[in-house]
């Protein structure tokens, strides 16, 4: 349970840096946060746990904060913007996979101590950030186009929990197959792949209902 417990703070660590980020910085702020969610997200995404029996992948939650981000500046400032935000951080992990591939290609030298580590880490990236950019393009432009059709059919400021929710549930599972199909397929065995597609679809849409307050009160917030 300690996953679980440990999970429910690191959610809310989230949750409230996202505001903080938005509070300071305004909508300067989101896109920033988009870039940084983005590359931060491929790096946990390598790193496996088990939580009530499933195993599942780190970066759901980083991830999630991004549709809470696109998701708010579709809200406040119209779809260009959050379009724009999407373009932002697909530009990121791109410049990431390759900056971190030539890094590697470094020879280091015999005192080195970070090799082997990053490595680990950004030696998977290419394949990784295939799955996530083919995932992410497909996906935010979808939640974006979602978000604005439910934007003219549920105009009000209280129906924006079915704005939020109902622009995720198809973007987010198209998301979770097109990334673990491309990321983790031949990698694992198939019940394991199951496992992490499952869990990965379900984290995701929890994190987005989880968001909605925030996003409620980011919306409040009186920002440039």
């Amino acid at each position: 349970m300690y996953n679980f417990y440990f999970g429910m703070v690191f959610v809310l660590v989230n949750f409230l840096l996202f505001l903080v980020c938005y509070r300071l910085f305004g909508k300067l702020g989101l896109y920033a946060w988009v870039g940084v969610a983005t590359v931060l997200a491929n790096i946990q995404v390598v790193k496996t746990i088990e939580m009530f029996g499933l195993v599942m992948t780190l970066g759901n939650t980083m991830y999630g904060t991004i549709y809470l981000t696109s998701d708010l500046l579709n809200e406040k400032y119209g779809e260009k913007d959050a379009k724009k935000a999407v373009w932002f951080g697909f530009f990121t992990l791109i410049m990431t996979t390759i900056i971190m591939q030539m890094v590697l290609l470094f020879q280091p030298h015999e005192s080195d101590i970070a090799q082997e580590s990053m490595q680990t880490l950004f030696g998977l990236m290419p394949r990784l950030a295939l799955a996530s950019l083919a995932a992410y393009f497909i996906s935010q432009f979808l939640d974006v186009k979602i978000y604005t059709f439910l934007k003219k059919k549920f105009p009000k400021r209280n129906q924006l929990w079915i704005r939020n929710n109902g622009s995720t549930i198809l973007s987010q599972l198209i998301d979770s197959l097109i990334f673990c199909t491309i990321a983790f397929a031949g990698v694992h065995p198939l019940n394991v792949w199951l496992d992490i597609f499952i869990t990965t679809y379900l984290i995701k849409f929890v994190i987005s209902f989880l968001s909605t307050p925030v996003l409620y009160a980011a919306r409040n917030f009186k920002v440039d």
